[in-house]
């Protein structure tokens, strides 16, 4: 894995600057999760046509959680894309994946809920949730924020039992009675605040887990064409830079998104989406990946990432995080004056 970050570093070094009038449309795979806030800039770019202004052709791929996305990987149907840091700390272990950016942190949207009608019992006495059921996604951030949760809650990791299944059948199971512990991710969360009335009992913000999102590449393909996988983080970076400026109709569009991958939320519930995960542009990726002085802070988020991945034995060690995080695409982004004004136009309006 090193020596392929050492040949992206240099093929970085090497390339010319890349021009964004290019007439022609590469095509590239993109892959993510459906309804999901992190994934926006892939359609505000759609709307607004940002693909062709670099000269890529999107072709997506959608996956309902991280784990199955990663699986993927080695049949190469797609090439970039976003997904949760557990299943990029996966796909660096079994995959090569890399991780090239921060899509948000999401620490305060992973969470543990309760049904409303059993949140004053537990709050008043968390060691009642021993030997219960909680219904969560395994292999996830939510798996992650949720053990440091019962940790924070005075219990051990794994004191409740832990019942893998992917978020619509957890709505499914707490709207229908048959839960009342749930591991969700936003927007889901606001889905069991409406239709369940569940409560959260603990965010990953609240247990102190950083739970950031990740950009992802195959080192191959970003071995092979390194261009495209920066005009890829240009695009991404340009659609929170609109978005920022934007907030009404990125607000209005983040709806129809969601709704389009088949889940309808209110428009409370999209301002909380707004205001809960923090996003990350250029200058600021570039902050939290430099490792002038030491480990990077994405570093140390992984790391955390990593060691929990290898506590509850799904690798078999945690993978040293400069081996697969790097922030060549960043720079290289930085570099390009065409790539950085397009990445960054909205930044000051």
């Amino acid at each position: 894995m090193k020596r392929i970050l050492a040949s992206l570093a240099l093929a970085t070094a090497l390339s010319a600057t890349t021009p964004l009038s290019a007439t022609a449309q590469t095509p590239i795979g993109v892959s993510y999760q459906p309804s999901l806030y992190w994934a926006l800039p892939f359609h505000y770019a759609n709307v607004k046509g940002w693909w062709k202004d670099v000269g890529l052709a999107p072709n997506f791929t959608t996956f309902p959680a991280g784990a199955p996305q990663i699986a993927a990987a080695p049949s190469k149907s797609w090439d970039v894309g976003g997904t949760g840091s557990v299943p990029a700390v996966l796909g660096a272990v079994r995959f090569n994946i890399l991780t090239i950016g921060i899509t948000n942190d999401e620490s305060k949207t992973n969470a543990m809920m309760v049904r409303g009608d059993k949140f004053d019992a537990v709050k008043a006495n968390p060691a009642s949730l021993k030997g219960q059921r909680l219904l969560l996604t395994t292999n996830s951030t939510v798996d992650y924020a949720a053990r440091k949760c019962l940790v924070k809650m005075g219990l051990a990791a794994n004191d409740m039992q832990f019942v893998n299944l992917g978020q619509a059948q957890i709505i499914t199971a707490l709207t229908s009675n048959n839960g009342d512990f749930a591991g969700v991710w936003a927007p889901n969360t606001y889905t069991l605040e409406e239709r369940a009335n569940a409560k959260y009992l603990c965010s990953g913000a609240d247990a102190g887990a950083i739970v950031p999102g990740a950009l992802i590449v195959r080192a191959d393909f970003a071995k092979e064409r390194p261009d495209d996988v920066a005009k890829f983080l240009a695009v991404f970076l340009r659609g929170w830079s609109w978005a920022k400026a934007n907030p009404a109709e990125a607000r209005t569009l983040a709806l129809d998104f969601y709704k389009q991958g088949g889940l309808e939320v209110t428009p409370r519930a999209m301002d909380q989406e707004f205001a809960l995960r923090p996003v990350f542009g250029l200058d600021e990726q570039l902050k939290i990946l430099a490792r002038g002085a030491g480990a990077s802070t994405v570093d140390g988020w992984f790391g955390e990432i990593g060691k929990f991945i290898t506590d509850v034995g799904t690798i078999p060690a945690n993978p040293e995080p400069k081996s697969y995080i790097t922030d060549d695409f960043m720079k290289r982004v930085a570099a390009d004056p065409k790539l950085r004004a397009f990445a960054t136009e909205f930044d000051k309006k």
